[in-house]
């Protein structure tokens, strides 16, 4: 996937929705693009005074984590969004992403349900993530129809 691709795409849904959404689904489409597994995007606005929406995701692996987010940073910050702080980057378990309204957190499988704040933000309601936001192989965009 190429640089170019990603911020063409995270340009169009930045402007599709309005502000946090924007950023909740456009962190949701870089996660989904890189493989990340069990998305979720929780808006938690009525239930936490930390932020309007949780983005929730798990990595197979450390390097896939700190993947994900380094480009979710990335682009945040290439369109002049405040990051106001990366935890648990370097081989953790779970890193956090606080974009001030929106929060990421990316954790390996083994630890997710540990924390379990699926359950924990159970109350708020779940956003739908476009089917496209997600990554596919070409077998996968075969078997669907898709134009591999």
């Amino acid at each position: 996937m190429s640089r170019e691709f990603v911020q063409k795409e995270v340009n169009k849904i930045v402007a599709e929705y309005d502000f946090p959404k924007n950023w909740a689904m456009a962190s949701a489409w870089i996660l989904g693009n890189l493989k990340g597994s069990n998305l979720k995007v929780i808006d938690v606005a009525k239930t936490s005074g930390l932020a309007d929406y949780f983005i929730i995701v798990s990595a197979g692996n450390p390097i896939q984590a700190q993947s994900m987010a380094e480009e979710v940073a990335f682009q945040a910050k290439r369109l002049k969004q405040t990051v106001l702080s990366i935890e648990g980057k370097g081989g953790s378990d779970w890193i956090l992403i606080d974009l001030g309204d929106v929060i990421v957190h990316i954790f390996s499988e083994s630890v997710r349900d540990i924390y379990d704040l699926d359950q924990l933000y159970a109350d708020g309601p779940i956003v739908e993530i476009p089917h496209e936001y997600y990554f596919s192989s070409p077998e996968e965009e075969k078997e669907e129809g898709g134009y591999f």
